[in-house]
């Protein structure tokens, strides 16, 4: 392995915790309905359980109201005791073949903790991006031990750089990402 492997697949993991963030923080919820709430709720559907999203088509109509559509009607009763039991605190209503979702606005203290759940998941992708870079500086180090290796201690100290580089600025994306989050869920 050479020092542009190393640091394509440093990259590479530093994207994945990126885009982890990014899907985990969709679901959490701020005063606005969003179908990313619901999307991933397990249904039991004819004993398996399997992501609402797969059931249903899921829609927003008004900014504080979710439409759930399943495709099988004989769904309804099993996807409202799924949204119930997935302690959301939403309240589905069935409405003839739709199911109704209200989205009430979080209470301050309840703001206040999807605030705080949003920061720790930050801090457990920069803790991702920081094994990543752990990672990558043993692997060149173990290179620049090696002998048979080509890479010289100043080969060793560019890429080490660079490495450094990289998690810089994935830990600042990180930080805005998880400051957009929490300015969201704390304004109404």
């Amino acid at each position: 392995m050479n020092d542009k492997a190393i640091l394509n697949s440093t990259k590479d993991g530093m994207n994945k915790a990126l885009e982890y963030l990014g899907r985990e923080l969709r679901g959490v919820r701020t005063g606005r309905a969003t179908t990313a709430l619901i999307e991933y709720v397990k249904v039991d559907y004819y004993g398996s359980n399997t992501d609402l999203r797969d059931l249903a088509a899921i829609s927003v109509p008004e900014p504080t109201l979710l439409m759930v559509k399943p495709f099988d009607p004989s769904v309804k009763g099993s996807i409202a005791k799924a949204v119930e039991a997935a302690e959301l605190g939403l309240n589905p209503m069935v409405d003839g073949d739709t199911i109704r979702i209200s989205v009430p606005a979080p209470s301050a203290e309840r703001r206040a903790q999807l605030a705080s759940q949003a920061k720790k998941m930050g801090e457990e992708s920069k803790v991702a991006v920081r094994n990543e870079r752990r990672d990558a500086l043993k692997q060149i180090d173990t290179l620049i031990k090696d002998k048979s290796n080509s890479m010289s201690e100043d080969q060793g100290k560019v890429a080490k750089s660079n490495i450094d580089d990289m998690t810089k600025d994935n830990i600042s994306q990180i930080d805005k990402i998880v400051s957009k989050k929490v300015e969201e869920i704390t304004t109404l």
